[in-house]
Parts: C-alpha cells; sequence; structure tokens
C-alpha cells in the first residue's frame, strides 16, 4: 500500500512509499482509514522542527477516521464494520502524571504517527483499548478532525474557566482557532476572533459557525474592540490558538486581572514576550499539550449534540496530493485539510 513516510531526521526527507499492508497483532484492530488530517505538528515533521520524539522511517499522520476491517486476537466489545477514531499515544501507565489522568504529561509517551505507523495510508493498525466509536450523526469528515478538537477541549475544560456571559478572545482562526470558539459558545460565552488580512476565508467562516465577533488586526483596532465589549475591563478568557508572539503580547496586554490566559498554539520555536505582564495582572496562564482520555470523550459529545461543527472547516484531497495539501495549509488556504488515502 501507498503510505506517507518520514524516512529520515532533516528537514523534508517525506515520500510516498509502497510499505506493507499491516495486520493486527493481539489485542489490535485494523482500520480502513477514512480521512487524516494534516496538523501543524506535520509542517514541523516536515521541517524538522518537531520536539515530539520520532522513530524513522515512520508513516506519519495522527488525526483520522476509518472503519474496523479486522480484529485481532482477544479483542472484545468492537465489530468489524464498526466507524472509529482513536486515541493517538501509548504511555507507561504507571508514572505520577498517568495515575492522576495527566497521561498526556507521561515523560513515556510515545505517539502514534511519530513513533508508531501513522494514518497517511489506506489502513492502519491500534490497541483496541484505544478506539471509541463515532456517534451515529457525526460524518466520517468531523469524526477525522476529533482529535484537535480534543486537544482544545483539554484546553477549555481542564485549564481555565470559562462562566455564561465571558468574553472571550480568541487569536488565530485556523482550525484550532475556530474549535476553540466553538467550545467557547458552548460554555456560553461571547466569543471575539481575531485575524490578518491573509486569514479573510477563516474569519468569514468563524461568523459563519458562531464567531459573535471577528477582526482583522490589519484594519481595525482590537484593542477598542475589546475594551469596547468589556466596559474597559478586558477580556475575561485568552485563548491563544496562533502560536505568534506578536498575537501572544497584544493578548496578554488585553486581558483582564485575574483572567485566564490558556497557549494552545504552537510556535514552533522559542519566543519572546512581556512576562512581567502576567504578574502585574495575577493571570491564570497556562500552555496546553495534547490531549486526556476524558478530552476525546467531550469532543465526540459536543459533535453529537450539535454544538461543535467541523464539517465546513475541510477540503479533501488525495493522499497523492500531499506535497499540494502541504504547501496549502502552510499558505493558509482553505482552513482544515484532510487527505484521503
Amino acid at each position: 500500500m501507498n503510505a506517507l513516510v518520514k524516512y529520515a531526521k532533516g528537514s523534508g526527507n517525506m515520500e510516498v512509499r509502497d510499505v506493507p499492508e499491516p495486520s493486527p497483532r493481539e489485542g489490535d484492530v485494523k482500520i480502513k482509514v477514512a480521512y487524516a488530517g494534516i496538523c501543524g505538528s506535520d509542517l514541523h515533521v516536515y521541517h524538522d522542527s518537531i520536539a515530539i520524539r520520532m522513530n524513522f522511517p515512520v508513516i506519519t499522520g495522527h488525526e483520522y477516521s476509518g472503519v474496523i476491517t479486522e480484529l485481532g486476537k482477544g479483542v472484545e466489545g468492537l465489530c468489524v464494520g464498526d466507524r472509529v477514531i482513536s486515541t493517538n499515544y501509548e504511555v507507561c501507565g504507571m508514572c505520577p502524571n498517568c495515575d492522576v489522568g495527566y497521561a498526556n504529561l507521561c515523560d513515556e509517551r510515545k505517539t502514534f504517527g511519530y513513533w508508531f505507523n501513522g494514518a497517511f495510508a489506506p489502513y492502519t493498525t491500534r490497541k483496541a483499548t484505544r478506539i471509541l466509536k463515532i456517534p451515529e450523526n457525526v460524518s466520517d469528515v468531523s469524526a477525522a478532525m476529533t482529535e484537535p478538537l480534543a486537544c482544545v477541549c483539554h484546553a477549555v475544560y481542564d485549564l481555565c474557566k470559562i462562566q455564561p456571559g465571558d468574553l472571550i478572545l480568541v487569536t488565530g482562526p485556523g482550525a484550532i482557532g475556530l474549535m476553540a470558539m466553538q467550545v467557547a459558545k458552548a460554555h456560553g460565552g461571547k466569543v471575539i476572533v481575531t485575524g490578518t488580512s491573509a486569514d479573510e476565508y477563516r474569519l468569514t467562516l468563524a461568523k459563519q459557525l458562531g464567531a459573535d465577533i471577528v477582526v482583522n488586526i490589519d484594519k481595525d483596532d482590537l484593542t477598542a474592540v475589546v475594551m469596547a465589549e468589556s466596559r474597559g475591563v478586558g477580556a475575561d478568557v485568552v485563548l491563544e490558538c496562533s502560536g505568534s508572539p506578536a498575537a501572544i503580547d497584544s493578548a496578554l496586554n488585553l486581558i483582564k486581572k485575574l483572567g485566564y490566559f490558556t497557549l494552545i498554539g504552537l510556535p514552533g520555536k522559542k519566543v519572546e514576550f512581556d512576562v512581567e505582564k502576567i504578574c502585574h495582572k495575577e493571570i491564570q496562564f497556562s500552555g496546553s499539550f495534547g490531549s486526556r482520555k476524558v478530552s476525546w470523550e467531550q469532543a465526540l459529545n459536543l459533535q453529537a449534540r450539535g454544538l461543535v461543527t467541523l464539517d465546513p472547516m475541510a477540503m479533501c484531497l488525495p493522499l497523492t496530493q500531499w506535497e499540494e495539501a502541504f504547501k496549502r495549509f502552510e499558505q493558509k488556504e482553505g482552513c482544515k485539510i484532510l487527505l484521503q488515502p
């Protein structure tokens, strides 16, 4: 079968290769991949700027949906034909972080698509214990975006506090930003989504998906908007989804004292900002990394209840056009690009 492989460390070093079709081992299921999403971290993999451990050569891709085609020995509770997704890493299960349900912070974490063969392929295998069934009213396209939505759920449910009526500032209208906007809306927040002139399509989509206010910072005065909406106090919560140093610094100016600031976007490099602003305002400042198992359940629940809509964000291309897809993603064309193996 043809699969997208990162075959060695270094910038580039990715290509579609003919690799053996996998067979499920004991406790595994074999999955026919329906859609597999391109993540910002996949670009970091391509450019060799990722901080996650990798095991070369490896089939990339960790966001996907599919259908079970074969069960390994000993698998119970699942059937051939089940539409599924899976959590995307293996952990030790014994460290202090695993013990308290934060396996995303396990030092021994090994991730699907980085250490284990991933989903940019027609077939993949996963441990049955990692499998989650897709609700009937959730499409394969939407389900393939559950992994980034789970990351957003972890950031919002676990790391900040949103009350009904709070003013939420979401910086960056990419897929993560549009998901964060919808999760914040599900909590009863009033949401401002920001972007630049390069994000015009995404800002329009943000409005269509429920953003209360969208701001092109190249044309409009974001400070004036936030202060008008907050009666001069500032945003209650900032969900930083751009990874931009300028956006981080600007949002620190616009958050209220004792506000919650959660950093979701990964810059992919060291950044500089005025840390004293955190102290002077006594902000609850946190970084978010990956997701917990409960985050996946929350993400599926939000989709099933119609509180988060993901299908309009998707652009689908065949796996053979992965280079074109990566280029479009990097140039901010569309919103969320999915590959069809």
